[in-house]
């Protein structure tokens, strides 16, 4: 109240007129109000251009990591000739010891190349199968289990982020691995009518902790990684739990279905 009265005395004493200062008040709202409307609609806009060109960029890594694994298979299906006549050739000189010991190499290759996924839900396969045929490239031991509904709650770019950023860190952490085995465990499935992720990866370091969050001890990708999986978790009102026990870091993910 006192400073209407004041600012209407500062009126009386300048001179000024009301309907002047009417018009004015009216039109500097009217201003206020297209400028917040304006830029309320470059925000939707940036976010939105920032969201697709995000998309486009997932969907692009995606269908790279799946040519990979179509390539691996051409390419064995082109050698199998040339084995076939490689172990001719051993058989009819006798060598039987080393015709075995070559069919054990080529089952080994074989089952690599034939680790596909079948979950029940395509996206989630999708974007399993190229990053356990990765991360087993790099002489990664993967185990894995994965049951679920053919649809989920979760989209199919949040599913995408979420699982491949959880198996990138793991085999980001299983590359600074030299002296004990490497390995990664994903297990996907229901648990009390959620949706239950689970990957473990092995470690021979200690993860820091802020404010009880684990902390990447890289900058980059992988800080940003740890972000969006936090980000998609809280999205969906969801559960996360990350874990460093000796020799093995577990992240646990729940969401609803």
């Amino acid at each position: 109240m006192g400073f209407y009265i004041s600012l209407s005395i500062s009126i009386l004493i300048l001179g000024i007129n009301f309907s002047d200062v009417a018009f004015y008040l009216l039109y500097i709202s009217a201003m206020i109000f297209f400028i917040a409307e304006d830029n309320q609609l470059f925000m939707k806009n940036s976010y939105e251009e920032a969201a697709t060109k995000f998309q486009n960029k997932i969907l692009d890594k995606q269908v790279s990591e799946v040519q990979n694994i179509y390539l691996t298979m051409r390419g064995w299906r082109h050698d199998y000739h040339n084995h076939l006549q490689s172990l001719k050739a051993q058989i009819s000189m006798g060598k039987i010891k080393e015709a075995s010991t070559y069919l054990n190499d080529l089952e080994v290759d074989l089952d690599n190349v034939n680790q596909l996924v079948e979950s029940g839900n395509v996206n989630l396969d999708a974007i399993l199968n190229s990053k356990i045929s990765l991360a087993i490239k790099n002489d990664i031991e993967v185990n894995y289990k994965a049951v679920v509904p053919k649809k989920l709650t979760v989209s199919d770019i949040d599913l995408c982020v979420l699982i491949g950023n959880l198996i990138d860190n793991a085999v980001e952490a299983n590359e600074k691995i030299k002296d004990i085995p490497k390995f990664i465990r994903v297990y996907i499935g229901i648990f009390k009518k959620q949706l239950y992720i689970s990957v473990s990866n092995a470690t021979n370091e200690v993860v820091k902790k802020m404010d009880e969050e684990y902390i990447s001890t890289k900058r980059g990708n992988h800080g940003h990684g740890l972000k969006r999986i936090n980000l998609i978790v809280n999205k969906y009102d969801g559960y996360l739990n990350r874990k460093n026990e000796p020799g093995v870091f577990v992240t646990e993910v729940l969401l609803p279905l």
